[in-house]
């Protein structure tokens, strides 16, 4: 492979010019002149053999091969720092970013939360959450687009390392003037009369929720059936009928839906944190990992999630 002799100033000056939108802004922010700054890109440009900016007399925007080199070169650098300076020095000068995969019940629950947390201790940690179903988390962290995910899963996932944390129970989702919302616990027999709510098949709650009532040989007879938790709960809100949740999907403190636990039989899914097996974790990531971690530990055991 020839060598691509570019150095670490041309790749923090076509840093600097993406997130600026332009040379001269990106000029004051290095403390360099424009002339500079545009020699530096024109010889990046030069040595890899790519246009990386689509120039004219009042904006600059990325190629779309220069989107991909930004996403590499932000990674070198991070890379870079942490062979410098360790992971402890990382965490001292607070810099880096951080993509994270997380399914929307999770980051519904508690994300908002940490992310202020992190952020008032980090604050020139960037952070992006990529949030979506389990097959979408899944296939980011595989993909390496997010750097970790948040999500629950039952079995093993070949390429990704499961690091469990809580097991989230299910609980039946009501309005609180409902006459069992005082009940403290509710079996699968006793709502069989009710209009029950449902996600889609595809889902990976509803897959559960299927797979444990098979096992159980009992059948759930579903009025309506919706693609998202959502949707879901706005229908229980309304009255339509009862909904099996997992506990962590239903909003703290709700004005006026309880969740029920329910039993006969007990549904639960593990949440956890997953990895890419074999991937090293970026420096600010793997700050971002380990505050995350704690906290979802802190958090998990309550009993009164959604009282």
């Amino acid at each position: 492979m020839a060598n691509i002799n570019f150095d670490l100033q041309q790749l923090q000056a076509f840093i600097a010019v993406a997130d600026k939108g332009s040379f001269r802004a990106a000029a004051e922010f290095i403390h360099l002149s424009a002339p500079a700054i545009s020699r530096r890109i024109e010889k990046l440009e030069s040595l890899i053999g790519i246009r990386l900016f689509n120039r004219t007399t009042r904006d600059v925007e990325l190629t779309s091969l220069g989107r991909v080199f930004l996403e590499r070169a932000r990674c070198a650098m991070d890379d870079l720092e942490a062979a410098m300076l360790g992971i402890s020095d990382i965490a001292a000068t607070r810099s880096g970013r951080v993509a994270v995969a997380c399914v929307p019940s999770a980051a519904l629950y508690f994300l908002p939360n940490v992310i202020s947390s992190f952020t008032g201790r980090f604050p020139a940690i960037r952070i992006r959450v990529i949030d979506g179903g389990m097959g979408e988390t899944l296939q980011s962290v595989l993909s390496g687009e997010a750097d970790f995910g948040i999500g629950f899963i039952n079995s093993p996932v070949p390429g990704i390392k499961f690091d469990p944390i809580h097991a989230d129970s299910f609980v039946v989702a009501m309005q609180r003037q409902h006459r069992m919302a005082k009940r403290k616990h509710i079996s699968w027999a006793e709502i069989q009369g009710e209009k029950l709510i449902a996600v889609a098949r595809t889902s990976g709650n509803r897959q559960l929720i299927d797979e444990v009532l098979i096992q159980a040989g009992l059948q759930a007879d579903y009025a309506f059936e919706v693609s998202h938790i959502g949707t879901l709960l706005g229908m229980v809100e309304a009255g339509l009928g009862l909904a099996v949740v997992p506990r962590m999907a239903l909003p703290l403190g709700h004005a006026t839906m309880v969740g029920i636990p329910l039993k006969n039989p007990v549904i639960s899914r593990h949440l956890g944190l997953l990895t890419r097996q074999g991937a090293a974790m970026r420096p600010a990531a793997a700050i971002f990992h380990e505050y995350l971690s704690e906290d979802i530990q802190r958090r998990a055991p309550d009993a009164t999630l959604i009282a």
